[in-house]
C-alpha cells in the first residue's frame, strides 16, 4: 500500500473522506483543490483556480468540478459527487471508488461492474492548465466516456448564482470548446487528446452546497453553470486527457506533457518528502518577483509570513537561489522601514511591526547558507534604513522609546502576528512593548552591528554600539519575572502583561538575546508545562479564565478564540530551537516526539501537508487553513535540527 492511500471502506465513509482535502498549485499563483473523493466542501475547491489579469482581486475559480460518466449497454454510471439540501449527495460516484492515493499526482480508481476506470489529474507547472487523465484499464465490451465540466467564473472568496448576464454559448475549438461566461475574465478552453462530440445541454445547477462553509457560518449554497458534455468511445488499455485552460492548446501535446510534468514530481513517499513537496506548493514566481503564499486555499503573499517561513521552505530544502529572489522581491515593496503585511501590490497593507525583524532573523539563517554572501554589502543599506526607520519612529507609533526598547501600536490596530479583530476590535491588541518585538529588536542591532565590524563600518558602528546594553537592560528590567520564571507578554504604561503566552519562545531561540541560560530553562519549562501541545504551543495557557479550547463558530467568534488558546504549529520551531540550546543532548528526544507526532497528519486534513492552527483542547484536531508555509517550515527546519544532531553525534562516535 503507498504512503498516501485511502482503500474502499474510508471512501465511501463520507464523514470520514469529506474531512480529507487534497491541494495542488502550479508555483505561478494557481491551484487545484477538493476532497479525496472530488466532492467540493469549500467555496475555494475547484479544479482550475488561478489569477485573473482582468480583475483586481487575487484569484478566481474556473472549472468547478468535471463528472465523468461510463456509459455501457445503455447503462449510465455517474461517477460525480455533490451536495444538496437535505444531505443530498447526487450523483453518489463515490460508492463506484475501489482506491485512491496521491504519491505523485491524484489518482482514483472506480469499478462499475466489469469496468475499471483509473482517472488522473495535475496542474502544469507556471501554466494555467489542468491535465485530467481518464484511463480504461479493464473492459469487457464497447465502453463510451461522457465528461461534464461545472463552471464557476468568480472570485474564490464569493459564490455563484444563476443570473441572465451570464454568456452561456460557446466557441468550437480543436477537440473541445471555449466557454466565456463573463467579458472581464479569460476564456476556459476545455479541450481533449482526442476527437470528441461535444453535445451542448445548457443548464444551471441550482443550489449546490459546501459544508465548510456552512459550518463557518458563511453562504454556502452556489448555482454551476454546465454548458453541455463531451463523449467519446474509449477502448481498454486507453488513454485521454481532457484540459482546461485559460488558453488554446494543442491537444496533441497534452500525453507527452502530462508525462514529463509527472516525472518532475517529488514523490510523496515518505513524510518528509511530502513536507518538501508540500514546501514547493508556497512558492510563486511571477514577472515581478517571488513570492511566498502564506496557506492555502484562502491566504494570499504575507511579508511577515514569508520571512518567518522562508529558511524552512527554501534555506533547509537546499533551494538558497529561490530564497534569495523571494528576499529581493519583498525589499522592493518596502516603504518606512516596513514590509506589506497583505493586500494587493496597488494596495498593500504595512501593518506589521515584527516583518522588519523577521526580514533580519531571515539574513542571519540565509548567511549560514551561502557562505558567499556578505550580508551587509548586500543587504547593509535596507537593514540601515529599518533600523533607523524604527528608531526614529515610522507608521503606526512604532518608534524606540529612551529605554531603548521599540513601542507599537495604535488604538484599535493590531500589529503582531496576533493580529485577529473581530467586531469589538482587536482581539489581543498587545499595545505597548511586545516581547517578541523587542526580543527580535535586540538581535536585528547585535547582529547588524557584528556585520557591520566586519566590514569596517565605523560609522554604523558609532551611532549603534552604545544600544544593545541599553535595550538588554530595559528588557529584563520591564519583562522578567523572577519570581514565577518567565516573561511578559507585552508592557503598557508600566503595566506588564503575565498572561502566559508563546511569544517569549522566541527570545529564547534567538542568536542574540537579553535573557541568560537560566532565564531561557524557566520559561520554556512553563512554556513547556502550560503551552505545549503535540501539534504546537497554544496561544495562552489553559488556566487562563479567557482560554478557548475549540476553534469554531462564525468568523467573529472564531476570531476571537484564534489567539487566546488556539494551538500554532509555527511556534515549535523556536521552541525546539530553544530547548536544544538549552538542553543539549538531552533535548533532542523531545525535538524527535514533536516532529515524527506529525507524520500521522499526512493523511488527515490537508493530505500531505501541516494545517494552519489546531484546537488547544485535545485530540487537536486540524483547523484553519488546510496547508499553512509557516506550519511547513517548521517541520522542516526542526527535522534539519535532528539531522544535524544526529550528524554531529555520529561523528563524534568515530
Amino acid at each position: 500500500m503507498g504512503y498516501l492511500q485511502f482503500d474502499k471502506s474510508q471512501l465511501i465513509n463520507l464523514e470520514y473522506s469529506l474531512s480529507r482535502e487534497i491541494l495542488r498549485s502550479n508555483r505561478a499563483g494557481s491551484f487545484a483543490s477538493t476532497t479525496i473523493i472530488g466532492c467540493n466542501t469549500r467555496k475555494y475547491h475547484g479544479l482550475l483556480i488561478c489569477p485573473c489579469h482582468k480583475r483586481k482581486s487575487d484569484r478566481f475559480l474556473l472549472l468547478s468540478s468535471l463528472d465523468a460518466t461510463v456509459i455501457q449497454h445503455d447503462q449510465e454510471f455517474n461517477l460525480g459527487i455533490h451536495k444538496y439540501q437535505g444531505d443530498l449527495y447526487i450523483p453518489r460516484g463515490h460508492k463506484y471508488i475501489r482506491d485512491y492515493q496521491a504519491e505523485t499526482v491524484g489518482k482514483t480508481l472506480y469499478r462499475v461492474g466489469g469496468v475499471m476506470l483509473e482517472r488522473e489529474s495535475l496542474l502544469v507547472e507556471k501554466e494555467e492548465q489542468i491535465l485530467i487523465k481518464f484511463t480504461l484499464i479493464d473492459a469487457h465490451s464497447s465502453t463510451t466516456l461522457r465528461l461534464r465540466p461545472f463552471l464557476a467564473f468568480r472570485d474564490i472568496h464569493s459564490l455563484s448564482k444563476a443570473n441572465l448576464y451570464a454568456n452561456t454559448r460557446y466557441k468550437p475549438v480543436k477537440n473541445g470548446i471555449m466557454n466565456k461566461l463573463y467579458d472581464d475574465f479569460p476564456g476556459l478552453y476545455m479541450q481533449l487528446s482526442k476527437k470528441v462530440d461535444f453535445v451542448p445541454v445548457p443548464d444551471w445547477y441550482y443550489n449546490v452546497e459546501y459544508i465548510e462553509e456552512q459550518k463557518r457560518g458563511y453562504d454556502f449554497k452556489e448555482d454551476l453553470f454546465v454548458p453541455g458534455y463531451f463523449e467519446c468511445k474509449i477502448k481498454k488499455g486507453e488513454s485521454i486527457i481532457f484540459s482546461a485552460s485559460i488558453k488554446e492548446m494543442s491537444p496533441a501535446t497534452f500525453k507527452t506533457r502530462y508525462t514529463k510534468e509527472e516525472a518532475g514530481r517529488i514523490p510523496r513517499d515518505s513524510f518528509k518528502n511530502c513536507l518538501l513537496n508540500s514546501a514547493e506548493q508556497f512558492i510563486v514566481k511571477k514577472e515581478k518577483g517571488t513570492e511566498v503564499i502564506a496557506g492555502f486555499p484562502w491566504f494570499g503573499p504575507w511579508g511577515r509570513d514569508t520571512f518567518i517561513s522562508l529558511p524552512g521552505l527554501t534555506l533547509s530544502t537546499g533551494n538558497i537561489k529561490t530564497g534569495k529572489a523571494v528576499i529581493d522581491t519583498m525589499i522592493r515593496k518596502m516603504k518606512g522601514g516596513l514590509f506589506p503585511n497583505m493586500g494587493e501590490d496597488d494596495n498593500p497593507a504595512f501593518n506589521s511591526v515584527d516583518a522588519p525583524m523577521w526580514f533580519i532573523w531571515t539574513l542571519q539563517q540565509y548567511e549560514k547558507y551561502d557562505p558567499e554572501i556578505n550580508i551587509w554589502k548586500a543587504y547593509g543599506k535596507t537593514i540601515k534604513n529599518i533600523l533607523q526607520a524604527f528608531r526614529n519612529g515610522t507608521s503606526f507609533n512604532i518608534r524606540m522609546t529612551e529605554n531603548g526598547l521599540i513601542y507599537a501600536g495604535e488604538k484599535g490596530k493590531a500589529l503582531t502576528w496576533m493580529d485577529a479583530v473581530n467586531s469589538n476590535g482587536p482581539v489581543t491588541p498587545r499595545m505597548g512593548f511586545p516581547v517578541e518585538i523587542n526580543a527580535l529588536w535586540y538581535n536585528a542591532v547585535c547582529v547588524a552591528l557584528k556585520w557591520a565590524e566586519a566590514n569596517n563600518d565605523q560609522s554604523f558602528v558609532k551611532a549603534w554600539k552604545d544600544l544593545p546594553a541599553l535595550t538588554a537592560e530595559s528588557f529584563i528590567k520591564i519583562f522578567w519575572n523572577e519570581e514565577e520564571g518567565y516573561l511578559a507578554d507585552v508592557v503598557n504604561n508600566d503595566i506588564a502583561d503575565f498572561d502566559v503566552r508563546p511569544n517569549q519562545v522566541i527570545a529564547a531561540a534567538l542568536e542574540f538575546t537579553p535573557i541568560n541560560k537560566e532565564m531561557k530553562k524557566r520559561l520554556l519549562d512553563v512554556v513547556k508545562r502550560e503551552l505545549l501541545t503535540p501539534k504546537g504551543l497554544r496561544t495562552l495557557s489553559p488556566d487562563n479564565p479567557q482560554y478557548k479550547g475549540i476553534y469554531a463558530g462564525d468568523q467573529d467568534t472564531r476570531d476571537a478564540i484564534y489567539h487566546q488558546g488556539t494551538v500554532w504549529p509555527w511556534l515549535l520551531e523556536h521552541f525546539v530551537k530553544a530547548y536544544m540550546d538549552v538542553h543539549k543532548n538531552t533535548g533532542i528526544g523531545l525535538a524527535k516526539q514533536i516532529y515524527e507526532g506529525f507524520e500521522e497528519d499526512m493523511t488527515n486534513y490537508g493530505i500531505g501537508s501541516i494545517a494552519e492552527i489546531y484546537d488547544g483542547n485535545p485530540p487537536h484536531q486540524p483547523r484553519g487553513a488546510i496547508s499553512q508555509a509557516w506550519s511547513v517550515a517548521a517541520l522542516l527546519r526542526i527535522n534539519e535540527m535532528i539531522e544535524n544532531h544526529d550528524k554531529i553525534t555520529n561523528l563524534n562516535r568515530l
